[in-house]
């Protein structure tokens, strides 16, 4: 039987070749074991109450949705009702219970699936490594002295372990992208405000998402279904939803124009990571060397913003408790926070800009590749890496494909590129706003083609 995958668990549960409380209770065993430090919190009554009721509902009669009994867990910046939000922090750990779920985790709940956790993460999202000064650093499944990315590195570590088929993240400047691509997994970035984040801990609301992790394009596209739908706790939130449901194998026939990134897009690559891009180049028959004009400054408008209004929603507390900081976390948010107002609007300026210069671009293609970082997963600890000739930061270099695609809010898959044997690389596949179904149009051709799959580390 196949628990690491939405469509395997599914099929054993209402094929009566298991229960929801027995897939339950396995994965709360494989949470409690794991040895990548990929949680930071196992809520085993409350998924037990879950699952039991998934299974009344099945013997009832009663079709309990489409995600019935599959196990789940989120960042632990998610609320989760009756638990504190941590969002990675020493200082909320004393903030009060959420007093109700985030929408997000509500609509998987709605839809069958079963709670079973939190997850590790940079703390309050600043970060692209997970390696939290509070609760330490989440390891690679497929070599655990290396990082899983960040800032969501526990919801990656979890599907790529195989301990769960499905978690949630954010991403502010590349938090599910970065770790789905080292730890050899699907991630989704959906377009700015498609999915609610109310109730998640923000970092930089002009920038933050919220997104599923999964094993499989069709799983991802099923989390993204159930994910979707109007919510007037967030302002950004689409009027309808616009389901994939009914149309994936018509998605994976669809003929796509495909361009691959050069310029900014590639510089620096490591080998494996140049591999790994025209393998899916090849695969799709894509242009090369397209030029999206403007990525280096988008960059650094995103790194202004994320600075400026992390360190101004951070600021009273900086003031009381800044020790508390995780140290990595704390310089920059001060940094942030004594920034000059027009640094950031000058960000904030540049966004219409940029955002023209990928939709002329969308004039010529349907989807355009990217790598989703510049390298393979580093080691725990590294601070610095040598790119083109030079050492670099790998906490500020790790973003440097991501970030100019979300300043501008468009939806990415980061997809896993098949290289068996060899460490994961993953590729965005980047889409026009509103348009994700040309994403999984994409994924779903490529992983059918062998191309992309999630990697299984050595052992699982």
């Amino acid at each position: 039987m196949s628990f690491d995958t939405i469509q395997g668990l599914g099929r054993a549960l209402r094929e009566g070749r298991a229960t929801a409380r027995e897939i339950a209770q396995r994965a709360l065993a494989a949470a409690r074991a794991e040895p990548f430090n990929a949680f930071t919190a196992v809520f085993e009554a409350e998924a037990l109450v879950q699952a039991d009721a998934v299974d009344a509902a099945l013997a009832a009669g009663v079709d309990p949705g489409p995600l019935a009994g599959v196990p789940f867990a989120v960042k632990n910046l998610f609320d989760v009702a009756g638990h504190v939000t941590l969002a990675g922090s020493r200082i909320r750990r004393d903030a009060a219970p959420a007093s109700a779920d985030a929408t997000a985790v509500a609509k998987l709940k709605a839809a069958g699936a079963v709670l079973i956790g939190a997850l590790n993460m940079d703390e309050f999202a600043y970060g692209f490594v997970t390696e939290n000064a509070h609760d330490g650093p989440t390891r690679n499944p497929h070599d655990p002295s290396r990082i899983a990315g960040g800032s969501s590195g526990g919801s990656a570590a979890a599907v790529s372990a195989g301990i769960l088929p499905l978690t949630l993240g954010s991403d502010t400047n590349g938090s599910i992208r970065i770790p789905a691509g080292l730890c050899g997994v699907f991630g989704m970035k959906p377009t700015l405000g498609r999915l609610s984040r109310a109730g998640t801990f923000p970092f930089v609301h002009s920038l933050d998402h919220i997104g599923p992790f999964a094993r499989t394009a069709a799983d991802l596209a099923t989390a993204y279904d159930a994910l979707q739908g109007p919510d007037p706790r967030d302002a950004l939130s689409p009027p309808v939803a616009d389901p994939l449901s009914g149309r994936l194998d018509a998605l994976a026939d669809q003929p796509l124009r495909v361009g691959v990134l050069g310029g900014w897009f590639q510089q620096g690559a490591f080998p494996e990571v140049a591999e790994a891009l025209e393998i899916v180049a090849d695969a799709l028959q894509a242009r090369r060397d397209v030029e999206l004009p403007g990525a280096q400054a988008a960059r650094a408008a995103a790194f202004a913003m994320s600075a400026s209004e992390g360190g101004q929603l951070h600021f009273d507390d900086l003031a009381a408790r800044a020790l508390d900081y995780d140290p990595a976390v704390r310089d920059r948010l001060l940094a942030g926070a004594l920034l000059p107002d027009g640094v950031a609007q000058a960000a904030h300026r540049y966004r219409p800009v940029f955002r023209d210069a990928a939709r002329k671009l969308f004039e010529d293609f349907d989807l355009l590749l990217a790598p989703v970082a510049p390298c393979p997963a580093p080691p725990i600890g590294q601070a610095t890496m040598e790119l083109a000739g030079a050492q670099v930061s790998v906490r500020k270099t790790l973003g440097a494909y991501t970030q100019p695609i979300s300043y501008i809010g468009l939806p990415v898959i980061a997809a896993p590129v098949n290289r068996p044997g060899k460490p994961p690389v993953g590729v965005q596949l980047i889409a026009p706003a509103w348009r994700e179904d040309l994403a999984f149009a994409a994924a779903l051709r490529l992983e059918r083609a062998g191309v992309i799959a999630a990697h299984r580390p050595a052992g699982a």
